[in-house]
């Protein structure tokens, strides 16, 4: 037998790049593996958006893939936990949007009433109660799961969702003369 040992072993016939290794945890995400590169956090997806502010905390989002995201928005539901009586009470909020600049990527800035509105019905003693007190207007958001929804709100403040589906498109009848 003639050659070195380095003869018989195989030499590979594709070198290891960045590429080939982010095309491989794809396809293996593809056959249902889920290795730890693959795996969401929400410090992966935090990098692009900004810290919070002082006084304000990073409430965020993170939607699980769907197959027909088209067909679904996201019901964002500001508000507080509150003692309250009987009578029914809102809070007055303003969700505004801003960009991240170079990225494009949209956040939300949230600022909410410090007191509710309410009905002024007469409540029996000692009616009081801790609820959730939500905001009267539910903003509805794309449904999008490869970006977090990221929202700034004051401490104080909860967050929550429900997610949306439509239903099947129904054709409108005309109505004659």
């Amino acid at each position: 037998m003639s050659g070195s040992i380095s003869s018989l072993v195989a030499k590979p016939r594709f070198r290891l790049d960045r590429h080939s290794l982010c095309l491989a945890a794809g396809l293996a995400l593809a056959a249902g593996a889920s290795p730890a590169l693959a795996q969401r956090t929400a410090a992966d997806e935090l990098t692009a958006f900004p810290a919070a502010p002082s006084g304000q905390v990073r409430r965020v989002i993170l939607l699980p893939p769907e197959s027909n995201e088209d067909a679904l928005k996201v019901g964002v539901v500001i508000g507080r936990t509150m003692e309250v009586d009987c009578n029914r009470h809102v809070l007055g909020a303003r969700m505004e949007t801003r960009t991240v600049e170079g990225w494009g990527y949209d956040y939300f800035v949230v600022t909410l009433a410090d007191t509710a509105a309410s009905t002024l019905m007469a409540c029996p003693p000692n009616s009081q109660s801790k609820q959730f007190v939500r905001s009267a207007d539910e903003p509805m958001l794309r449904y999008n799961s490869r970006l977090p929804i990221v929202i700034f709100t004051s401490p104080d403040v909860e967050v929550r969702y429900r997610i949306w589906r439509a239903g099947p498109e129904v054709m409108a009848k005309q109505s004659g003369k």
